[in-house]
């Protein structure tokens, strides 16, 4: 036997036991930072959840989505009306989540059903459509009746809770003293581990195959027998699902919502992440979400700082410049890296038989 081979399963066990290590005292080392560092963090994780979700529409089945921050907010809206002082009630979060991810899996295939026969740029018209009408909703919906306080937002919002247990206070536990983001960060990582299990798990099922298909060719697909309306449905409700999940714990960690948190900058974000990563890539979506979420907040502290030190004054603004180089980046990514950072095998091979 091949000693190299034979310590494969020793060196995978290592680094997945690093991995772990490293997953456990990183907030830690964010907070050496400062908390706003940790919270960065708490974002990042969000975002991953939320990139997961669309990979399921956009790179599992190929659907074009430019409205999935519409279920972001739908999850974060029904948290801030079932669990603040706006309609005096205030719900446990082991009923809000399971009811977020239920309500936008049915706005899932309200947008779904409609669009079965699009395909490319008119899908994304019409999802770009569906997302913006949600949050002129939410923006309108403050009369005659007010149900979501316009504008001015929902707030005093329910924190994630367990009996006496607040994720949003300072715990000590076991003599270590927790923050309320570091609290968050360990409930946030739980739930994205759950999440990339039922993603992987999905990839490789009879499901994920049939989603493959779509995607390469619809027609050959439901030639070979595959219910494609089905089927596209199934990946806009679960998208969409796991949408109002991480909306809730949004509303949860804020303690705040108004739909300015849900424009469509926020939906080209994350379609970002996807395609920048590796469509249909589970890792390359993770390293793509954690990338445009660190890496700005990165800019933003070190702009300033630079251009004092090679200028002596700020000569440019710090947030415009902080996207200009973003943008950048990410053209230069896009133009020499067109299957994003982390390709999958099958889309590197696509991208390669589509070049010769």
């Amino acid at each position: 036997m091949n000693p190299l081979l034979g310590s494969l399963p020793m060196r995978k066990t290592l680094l997945g036991v690093l991995a772990a290590a490293a997953l456990l005292i990183l907030p830690f080392v964010a907070a050496l930072g400062g908390q706003a560092w940790v919270r960065i963090v708490d974002f990042a994780i969000l975002y991953v959840f939320l990139a997961l979700g669309l990979n399921i529409v956009v790179g599992f089945a190929g659907l074009l989505d430019l409205g999935y921050i519409a279920f972001y907010a739908v999850g974060a809206y029904l948290w801030a009306l079932l669990a603040s002082p706006h309609f005096g009630i205030h719900l446990p979060f082991w009923v809000i989540l399971p009811l977020g991810a239920i309500v936008a899996c049915f706005f899932g295939v309200i947008l779904g059903a409609p669009t079965l026969k699009l395909r490319g740029d008119y899908l994304a018209i019409v999802t770009l459509g569906f997302g913006e009408i949600v949050r002129i909703f939410m923006n309108n919906l403050n009369a005659p009746i007010n149900i979501t306080n316009g504008p001015q937002g929902i707030n005093m919002i329910d924190p994630v809770a367990i009996g006496g247990f607040k994720f949003s206070a300072p715990s000590t536990i076991f003599g270590i003293t927790f923050s309320g983001p570091q609290k968050y960060y360990y409930l946030l990582l739980l739930l994205v581990l759950a999440v990339i299990l039922v993603n992987y798990r999905l990839q490789h099922s009879r499901i994920g195959r049939a989603w493959q298909a779509i995607r390469e060719d619809e027609i050959a697909a439901k030639a070979i027998g595959i219910n494609t309306r089905n089927m596209k449905l199934l990946a806009f409700a679960m998208g969409a699902s796991f949408g109002g999940i991480a909306g809730g714990i949004f509303a949860a960690m804020q303690g705040f919502v108004s739909p300015e948190s849900f424009s469509l900058i926020e939906s080209v974000m994350i379609l970002a992440m996807v395609v920048l990563g590796g469509m249909g890539h589970i890792p390359g979506v993770i390293l793509g979400a954690v990338l445009l979420t660190i890496l700005p907040e990165l800019l933003r502290y070190a702009v300033v700082p630079v251009q004092k030190a090679l200028f002596g004054e700020v000569l440019a603004d710090p947030e415009s410049l902080r996207m200009l180089i973003f943008g950048l980046a990410l053209v230069l990514v896009m133009r020499f890296k067109p299957a994003g950072l982390w390709p999958s095998p099958d889309r590197r091979r696509e991208l390669a038989e589509k070049a010769r």
